[in-house]
């Protein structure tokens, strides 16, 4: 009987890889080649992108994963472009072709279309989505040729720029709140254009404050030595960088570690005049803590908290 090697053991890992996703894989498939590439124990992203999209796709390792809630609820920002005249059935180039009209448009009525679609809007989401009904996604009821009401959602598109156009192709950049279809904002803006769309590319720049600028693709982490490839990792607050920092001293920061409630004043601390979520750091050594509640008074709530592997 064929002998194989033993499986590596996986181990604990912390910290957030940004990776630049090209097209063509899913995120779960390319963060299940990320957790191997890393060995990595546990893993989870921060939000997913259509597998036509490219861009930053932000993966949470170890005690990451407790704060990738917050990249879900963050502002993200998206470079498209949109195909004027040609509408299919998924909003993308995925889809089956469904109608082609005439584009006739002028750039004044390619501005005055967008600038109706800036701030908060209604949209309604896509059949082929992964929001669920019944507990099935939409996505399966559309692949069955069933079309169910959904109700218009409010999203607030804090910028849309026009970058170019040269018909049929319309390019724009995107700023917009968490739950925005750009599917379904390039199909909207040609229908407002009277000549239908869908989307040709995406590219997501940004999600919150994290930008492609140390982003690596999934090609460059297998090219490198297997030994190097945590240093690609950002740590773990870099997820927790819109929150200010709170420092404790040692004998405090055990007892945040226990989920003790601590009142900086009291302990002669100074504290932020700042009520709402912040990050919290310990000793000289500035470890992450976890994050805590500020509240009124300088009372510092835990809320999640950071394994000490050392102390385990």
């Amino acid at each position: 009987m064929a002998q194989f090697p033993p499986k590596k053991p996986r181990v604990p890992i912390d910290g957030v890889l940004l990776l630049d996703k090209g097209a063509g894989a899913s995120s779960n498939d390319v963060l299940i080649k990320a957790k191997r590439l890393l060995n990595a124990q546990k893993a989870g992203h921060t939000g997913t992108l259509d597998p036509f999209a490219t861009g930053l796709l932000p993966l949470c390792f170890g005690e990451a994963t407790k704060f990738s809630q917050d990249l879900l609820e963050a502002d993200k920002t998206y470079e498209t472009v949109v195909h004027l005249g040609v509408t299919t059935n998924t909003g993308d180039t995925e889809g089956e072709v469904m109608q082609r009209l005439e584009v006739n448009v002028t750039r004044a009525q390619i501005d005055a279309a967008v600038a109706k679609f800036r701030g908060e809007i209604l949209q309604v989401p896509p059949m082929y989505s992964a929001l669920k009904r019944d507990g099935k996604p939409l996505y399966e009821y559309a692949r069955a040729g069933v079309v169910l009401e959904r109700e218009a959602r409010r999203v607030v598109i804090h910028a849309l720029d026009v970058l170019d156009y040269e018909a049929p192709l319309l390019r724009l950049r995107v700023t917009c709140s968490k739950g925005t279809y750009i599917r379904v904002l390039g199909e909207d803006i040609g229908t407002a254009l009277g000549c239908g769309a869908h989307l040709q590319a995406l590219r997501r720049t940004q999600v919150g404050t994290l930008t492609l600028d140390n982003a690596v693709t999934l090609e460059t982490l297998a090219e490198t030595p297997e030994t190097e490839r945590t240093r690609m990792l950002a740590p773990v607050d870099a997820l927790l960088s819109t929150f200010p920092p709170v420092r404790l001293p040692e004998l405090l920061a055990k007892r945040f570690l226990h989920g003790q409630r601590i009142a900086l004043g009291k302990e002669g601390l100074p504290y932020p005049q700042y009520q709402g979520r912040t990050r919290v750091y310990a000793g000289e050594n500035g470890r992450l803590l976890g994050t805590a509640q500020l509240m009124e008074y300088g009372i510092l709530a835990p809320e999640r908290l950071i394994a000490d592997r050392a102390a385990a």
